[in-house]
């Protein structure tokens, strides 16, 4: 499907953590096992098209952190498992990777959260005698630096750590990961930290060969007779969500700790998987996500503690194409690394698919593989006949770089059609544009869905020639018969479109 027909939509907005500082927030994954994996930069322009406001790094990729330095978006950026090992067993190891991947980019990348591994207790648990040492250790590094208390530490665990989760007040840790679990809840009391759980309702549905309802598990509306009750308190659950969460609360209280928040780290559902996963669908994958924003930013909480939301990432931001295991998998993502949506997520009580849907925020960009002639002669009819302003494009200007033509001319056609209030057919250019949902930013060039492209980061725009027949490089103003004709054509289409 061409991306013209894509509709980009508003994911969520943001907000900020419960049971601390800061109010509750919806944030998104970022994983990077994608055979095509898009640039930062162009990252980083889908988060803010998206106005997604937290995210949470696996890695401390340092083309990512750049990419989002001076954005706002607030960061979670995680020790690798490969590395805890590491980190773990040296004071110095674990101060050198603060140095580098924390307090060389902090304050200008928001980095709220270094999470240290992930699900170590299940994953990896030959770490687990030094997972508490290596939390320690980066806190005391970020101690050093007078960091404590802007950025928190924890460790993202696996709710099957938790046994007998239903009913809720029953809920246990495993025996088996208590002699790591008390110190690390020690080290989350002192320091204010999370309680970090990846929920995960599709897997518990999977697993309960039908016991648990696939409405329980979307966080469909249930009739009162269908709501699941925790015989010891009474409680009514409508969701495995919440009931996950308290399940966590009350394992947390059977070791006399009840004052740690929970935040969920991970929790989303797959759009596509095997013959064996036929509940893997866009429909269940955009009902559970639409749902779970929904749930957490009402400040809904759960019947434990009512009013009191859980901020969640949501996993994932892209499908990851090249990431092992079964089909479903790959399929977690929101988006494909095009940028386009996989679904459009129903944000409203009445469920409507336009709730969130910004189909305005569209670009007309250079079609990949055009003719150099064509977009060269697009070019030039923009920047001349056309009116645009091609300053930024000028040497020194935010968008000269990359020097190319097909750079150029989509700086130059997207300027026109936000000009032209993007009217059907002012992305044309005798066919070498095209409609795109991905804003095309990168570096200092900026794009907005609003026409106002071009933002001088660190400058002004530099002078143009007033003896110059537009304002655009005289280089790119071609003389010969090939690009007068075309651009005859092109000044004639413009008229046209002018007119409609």
């Amino acid at each position: 499907m061409e991306t013209n027909k894509s509709l980009l939509f508003l994911l969520f907005l943001a907000v900020s953590a419960v049971l601390a500082d800061e109010d509750v927030f919806i944030g998104v994954n970022i994983g990077t096992e994608l055979s095509d994996m898009p640039h930062p930069t162009q990252v980083v322009a889908l988060l803010k098209a998206q106005q997604i406001r937290h995210v949470r790094l696996f890695n401390a990729d340092r083309g990512m952190l750049l990419a989002l330095a001076n954005t706002g978006i607030k960061v979670a950026v995680s020790v690798p498992n490969e590395q805890i090992l590491g980190v773990g067993q040296s004071n110095t190891t674990a101060a050198n990777w603060v140095t580098q991947n924390i307090i060389s980019h902090y304050p200008a990348t928001n980095i709220t959260t270094i999470c240290v591994g992930s699900e170590v207790l299940s994953a990896l648990p030959n770490a687990a005698p030094i997972l508490v040492n290596a939390l320690k250790f980066v806190h005391s590094a970020l101690l050093a630096s007078n960091l404590d208390r802007q950025i928190k530490v924890s460790t993202p665990l696996a709710s099957t750590i938790i046994l007998d989760s239903f009913p809720p007040s029953q809920a246990f840790f495993n025996h088996s990961v208590k002699p790591v679990l008390i110190p690390l809840l020690k080290f989350l009391q002192s320091t204010n930290s999370y309680f970090m759980l990846n929920v995960y309702p599709y897997y518990d549905y999977m697993q309960s060969n039908g016991v648990i309802p696939l409405d329980y598990a979307l966080f469909k509306p249930l009739a009162a007779n269908k709501e699941a009750v925790d015989s010891n308190t009474l409680l009514h659950y409508t969701n495995v969500f919440d009931a996950m969460i308290d399940a966590a609360y009350f394992a947390m209280a059977d070791v006399n700790f009840t004052n740690i928040p929970v935040m969920v780290t991970e929790s989303g559902w797959p759009s596509v998987g095997e013959s064996n996963e036929p509940d893997a669908t866009v429909d269940n994958a955009n009902t559970y996500n639409s749902n779970l924003i929904k749930h957490v930013l009402n400040k809904t909480g759960t019947p434990k503690h009512p009013g009191i939301a859980v901020s969640t990432y949501i996993y994932e931001l892209y499908n990851e194409d090249a990431k092992a295991g079964p089909l479903s998998e790959k399929n977690w993502g929101l988006f494909n690394n095009n940028g386009t949506p996989v679904y459009i997520l129903r944000l409203t009580e009445s469920g409507s698919l336009f709730a969130n849907n910004t189909s305005n925020q569209t670009y007309c960009v250079a079609k990949e593989g055009a003719d150099a002639k064509m977009l060269q002669a697009g070019l030039d009819w923009a920047c001349g006949t056309g009116k645009v302003n091609c300053a930024p494009l000028m040497q020194g200007g935010p968008c000269y770089d990359p020097d190319n033509v097909a750079a150029h001319a989509t700086y130059a056609f997207d300027a026109y059609y936000h000009m032209m209030g993007k009217a059907p057919g002012t992305c044309d250019f005798t066919g070498v544009a095209t409609i795109t949902t991905t804003n095309p930013s990168h570096g200092t060039c900026l794009f907005s869905s609003n026409g106002k492209n071009a933002t001088f980061l660190n400058g002004t725009a530099p002078a143009m020639d007033s003896t110059s027949s537009s304002a655009y490089p005289a280089r790119y103003l071609n003389n010969n018969a090939f690009s007068t004709t075309l651009m005859m054509i092109l000044g004639t289409l413009g008229f046209s479109m002018v007119l409609l």
